[in-house]
């Protein structure tokens, strides 16, 4: 598989994740744990069942457990902060510091070998986390020091999932169809935790378990296999940035059923966060110049 194809397969993922917020509100009232049990087991049990056709079962029996402990760590971990986020804080201001693991990304992805951070990828990452912070922060209420623990935990998700996304790429002779099991881990531990902490609530009609079952599908499962393809072998530095697309196009789907209105500020947005995936495309491209000429040079 080559790079580019590696890493508009890890591009799905985006796309996937634009329809988090529509699928999420169809879904309401079933509260966030038992979501997250609900969405996961499905993700995971479609995965479950690729392994066993495609014969991957003994590849999985031979990865290690600590392999399985973190990517159910990264899962679990930043789906359990980022609602607790937003449980001890504003939605907007929380959801805005948890999304600045793209922005993380990128830098932190210039620590791993082989790869080298540029000016293009700096500056297209910055471009793309204002132009989501112009749509996060409509709705800003302003700060509040009582939420401050949220805010705490909003950037503990952020980091979660930037290191998850970045420590992942030293996997990659892990093959994909763990995510399987991490899906299904995920579920596990979301279920004691929320016959703890929460009263169960199940969809009220059809609409909200199609929801339900989209985001499990999508989401909430398929975009994890193809994201575990994209940053094991794709332009990881690229996806990050890329993956400011996310809140943009979640915006214009709700915009386009009619929840949310089209306003001045998005498309302020959308050039800033096209820029800035531009730039980012260009400094990947510019900095293998050299290298492929070398290589096709050599006898």
């Amino acid at each position: 598989m080559t790079r580019l194809r590696a890493t508009a397969i890890g591009f799905a993922a985006v796309l996937l994740w634009a329809l988090l917020a529509l699928f999420t509100v169809g879904s309401a009232p079933v509260p966030p744990l038992q979501l997250n049990a609900l969405c996961f087991a499905i993700g995971g049990a479609i995965g479950l069942i690729w392994v066993v056709v495609s014969g991957e079962v003994r590849a999985l029996v031979r990865i290690p457990l600590r392999v399985y402990v973190f990517g159910t760590a990264g899962l679990f971990g930043y789906h359990a902060l980022y609602f607790s986020a937003l449980r001890l804080a504003p939605a907007a201001e929380a959801g805005l510091i948890a999304y600045l693991w793209p922005l993380l990304i990128v830098l932190f992805s210039g620590l791993l070998p082989g790869e080298r951070l540029r000016a293009g990828h700096i500056v297209g990452g910055l471009a793309g986390f204002v132009g989501a912070a112009l749509i996060v922060a409509q709705g800003l209420t302003g700060f509040d020091a009582a939420a401050l623990p949220g805010y705490g935990l909003a950037a503990l998700c952020a980091l979660t999932w930037s290191s998850y996304s970045v420590l992942s790429r030293r996997l990659g002779d892990i093959p994909t169809a763990s995510v399987a099991v991490f899906c299904l881990l995920t579920a596990a531990l979301s279920l004691p935790l929320h016959l703890a902490f929460e009263t169960t609530v199940w969809p009220q009609d059809m609409l909200g378990w199609f929801s339900v079952l989209a985001l499990g599908l999508g989401p909430v499962g398929l975009a994890f296999y193809v994201w575990d393809i994209g940053v094991k072998r794709g332009d990881i530095q690229l996806l990050g940035v890329a993956s400011y697309a996310a809140p943009l196009l979640s915006t214009l789907v709700l915009v386009g059923v009619g929840i949310a209105r089209p306003t001045p500020v998005l498309f302020g947005a959308a050039l800033l966060i096209t820029g800035g995936a531009a730039l980012a495309a260009w400094a990947s491209a510019h900095g293998r110049v050299r290298p492929e000429t070398v290589s096709r040079s050599d006898p």
